[in-house]
């Protein structure tokens, strides 16, 4: 009997082995008939960045001195060593992308060399020790110009280009066209933490390691590896640091993160659109829910993936491009051990690195160990699985997991004791500690089947709100009957391990860890979406209505939820006798009912499809794949929900921030010295809804150091690493200063100041100017008859010391 090539594939799945078959034609050819015609997307995602950025008030000047940073400062060097590293090229896109991301690396180590002997005005010549060498040395010369790259299609580029662009049309709705790079009106806005990041890459560009800024002095025991990005940027670039992390950074590092979510996906699956639809499921798919607005207080299960990793909380934009290169090289590891240990025949059109993953491998994790704290222990989380699996299956030892793990610990163990010098932020390991509140008893006991059901509907919410996006990986289990590649396994136990770390240590940050593996089931995701539509081998007129149906039930979704969530909300919580929502679990209905109906419709569509399929053989099949396109959609109304609310509202933590505090802390920036400290009474949130001292009771004070670039004596604490492990590392320090004869010396320089006061700030803590910042107090008189008062612009004064 014959086999057609249908019957081979679905045998070859089931017997947990990829198919043989020819490379689809996404996954590289013959160049274009014209060269410029591949880097056409590329050029396009560009050129609609630099249109939006100049639509939010980037200047021409600021546009092209960062493009030369990129260029110059991260992607040469960092093209070149990888370059020097993988055996054999594969495609122009994978050596960029690569590169860039080791270029993010090397520039670590040159911050490191360059801050610490004083020597800043220089960095931008530090890309010079590695091009030099690549240009002396005729052994890597040949790396300027390799041979061999194969090319991806055009739609390939196309559409991981797009979703570039749709990145980059957000981030403008959300963020760039929101915010004001510096405040130049009394009611500007912005959002709350970014002085306080702002303040450590300006830390970053003279401390090694950094110190807090708000106590001068103090150690910072934090992941603080972006600033030090944000820091070189500064300085190469010659960037103001308040457009870099307003304007530029984000939307960038952003389009890396999709770029090499799409390279990574593509090599470890060996499936060119894998990559793609990867990228799209990291950036657009976020949390399930059917609440709109989504802001802070409706956020269920800890912080979203969307909008706070991409511009919210820049050490997580910092840390994923990292994270997902170092996810590929090991995977690739774990694919050449399967390919060498095993005799396997691989499918994978991807030609192996070579013994340089290893050294890629230290690389990568060395720099995210403290880009992000909750990367490595998701990584090291699913190497431990694939380890496992592979010693029960051959009772060997698999020594490339053991040394893929010896070099991820010894990063971890770095960061752990050298950069946090073990600090847990207040992070404790409590079973179920985030969730709990959602099935607590409140007054008379509940049943305990009703109890039972409760604490049921609560994880099942959790996984609904956070995991749909990774329902792509159940066919590819099922179809292996758990017979799974050491890859395969990573992926699986890495994706597991971080949602597990958030249900098992309690704090709002653990909720990083579930972002952090969320890449890797990601990927696994749409490898496993990949092999259901090849099995589906719909005729193109299905593909087109199936890309169509999903557009359209985005839409649809999106619609519903902006216009009737609030009535679906109600009527949900009257249906369930729960009027005024005071049940403990009251948040987490809508969502559920929601997720119930969409099931219930998916089950009577399933069975009408049954239906029809036996009048229409050729509807046979063919289901499943329709129904996992539905899934995986029903988490993307997100992306636009945010855009939308953007619009009518700010974020709610953002907070007012009076231009005139911005140009006096700038005045200061501008006739200062890096080593001059400086002395405030300003150490709260919001000085407006505070009167003085004793009414302060959110130290959040951060403005000063961030737009000065200076230390502070004592400006805002509740970020100190030693007071947020007292606040539980769920919400920043509100308590009192922990030295309070220092706090006592700085509120007497600007109410009760004395001779023998200033000139010991002066003299033992190098305090140049006292800033005082009248809303939170008025200065005494005599201060200006002790020290030089050489700005004043009615709300800021700031006074000299000699």
């Amino acid at each position: 009997m014959a086999t057609t090539d249908s019957d081979a594939t679905d045998q070859a799945v089931s017997q947990g082995r990829r198919p043989e078959r020819p490379a689809p034609s996404g996954e590289g050819g013959p160049a274009p008939s014209h060269p410029f015609r591949g880097f056409l997307p590329a050029i396009a995602a560009y050129l609609l960045l630099v249109s939006l950025l100049l639509a939010a008030d980037t200047t021409v000047s600021d546009v092209a001195r960062y493009t030369f940073y990129v260029l110059w400062g991260v992607l040469l060097p960092g093209t070149l060593v990888f370059r020097a590293l993988r055996r054999r090229p594969h495609t122009l896109v994978e050596d960029l992308a690569f590169g860039a991301v080791t270029g993010l690396v090397l520039e670590l180590a040159a911050w490191a060399v360059f801050v610490g002997a004083g020597a800043q005005p220089i960095a931008i010549a530090w890309p010079l020790a590695v091009v030099i060498p690549f240009a002396a040395v005729p052994r890597l010369r040949r790396h300027w110009r390799p041979r061999g790259y194969r090319s991806p299609s055009l739609g390939w580029s196309w559409s991981v280009a797009g979703t570039v662009m749709l990145s980059s049309a957000y981030f403008h709705q959300v963020f760039l066209s929101r915010y004001p790079v510096l405040a130049n009106e009394e009611t500007s806005r912005i959002f709350g933490d970014m002085p306080y990041m702002l303040s450590l890459a300006a830390n970053a560009k003279h401390h090694v390691p950094l110190t807090l800024p708000q106590a001068a002095g103090e150690p910072l025991h934090y992941h603080w590896f972006t600033f030090a990005h944000m820091a070189m940027t500064d300085m190469v670039g010659h960037l103001d640091l308040a457009v870099i992390q307003s304007r530029l950074m984000v939307p960038a590092l952003a389009a890396l993160a999709m770029v090499i979510t799409a390279v990574v996906a593509q090599r470890l699956t060996g499936r060119a659109w894998a990559g793609p639809l990867a990228a799209l499921l990291v950036f657009a798919a976020g949390e399930f829910t059917a609440n709109y607005p989504n802001g802070v207080d409706s956020w269920t299960f800890g912080a979203p993936a969307v909008r706070l990793v991409y511009w919210a909380s820049l050490s997580l934009t910092y840390s994923q491009p990292l994270l997902i290169a170092l996810l590929g090289v090991v995977g690739e590891a774990l694919r050449r051990s399967r390919q060498d240990k095993t005799g396997t025949p691989s499918a994978e059109p991807a030609p192996p690195f070579g013994r340089g993953v290893f050294i890629l491998v230290a690389l990568f994790a060395v720099a995210s160990s403290a880009a992000k704290a909750s990367t490595l222990p998701v990584t090291l989380a699913g190497l431990a699985l694939a380890g496992l699996m592979m010693l029960i299956s051959t009772r060997r030892i698999p020594w490339t997991v053991v040394g893929l793990g010896a070099i991820i610990a010894g990063a971890q163990l770095f960061a752990t004791a050298v950069i946090f010098n073990f600090e847990s932020y207040g992070l404790q390991i409590i079973p179920f500690g985030n969730v709990q509140q959602y099935w607590a008893q409140w007054g008379q006991p509940r049943p305990a089947a009703l109890q039972a059901l409760v604490v049921a509907a609560t994880l099942v919410a959790f996984v609904l709100n956070h995991q749909l996006k990774l329902l792509g990986a159940f066919p590819l289990l099922w179809h292996r009957r758990f017979k799974l590649e050491p890859l395969q396994w990573f992926l699986l136990g890495a994706a597991i391990a971080g949602p597990a770390a958030y249900l098992a240590v309690n704090g709002y940050n653990s909720s990083y860890f579930t972002i952090a593996a969320l890449p890797f089931g990601v990927i696994l995701s749409a490898w496993g979406y990949c092999e259901s539509f090849e099995r589906a081998a719909l005729p193109n007129r299905a593909k087109t209505a199936l890309a169509i149906g999903a557009l359209a039930f985005t839409a649809l979704l999106t619609f519903a939820i902006y216009r009737y969530s609030d009535d679906w909300a109600r009527f949900v919580l009257r249906s369930v006798g729960d009027h005024v929502a005071d049940k403990s679990y009251s948040r987490l209905l809508p969502a559920l009912a929601a997720a119930a109906v969409l099931a219930l419709i998916a089950l009577v569509c399933g069975l009408l499809w049954w239906a029809f399929g036996r009048v229409r053989p050729t509807l046979r099949g063919r289901g499943g794949i329709v129904l996992l396109t539905a899934a995986l959609t029903a988490s993307t109304p997100g992306l636009f929900h945010d855009a939308l609310q953007a619009r009518e509202s700010l974020w709610t933590y953002s907070w007012v921030m009076p231009g005139t505090q911005v140009q006096a802390a700038r005045w200061i920036r501008a006739h200062s010295d890096p080593s001059d400290v400086l002395a405030t009474n300003s150490h709260c949130w919001q000085f407006e809804d505070y009167a003085g001292e004793p009414g302060c009771n959110n130290v959040r004070s951060q403005w000063l150091s961030a737009y000065s670039e200076r230390s502070v004596l004592v400006e805002g604490w509740a970020y100190a690493p030693r007071m947020m492990a007292r606040a539980g590392g769920a919400a920043a320090y509100g308590g009192p200063f922990w030295d309070q004869e220092l706090f006592k010396l700085n509120e007497d320089a600007v109410y009760r100041p004395t001779t023998e006061i200033l000139r010991r700030l002066h003299d033992q803590y190098q305090v140049r100017y006292v800033v005082v910042h009248r809303p939170s107090g008025a200065e005494s008189p005599l201060l200006r008859d002790l020290a030089k008062q050489v700005f004043d612009n009615g709300r800021m004064a700031v006074y000299e010391l000699s």
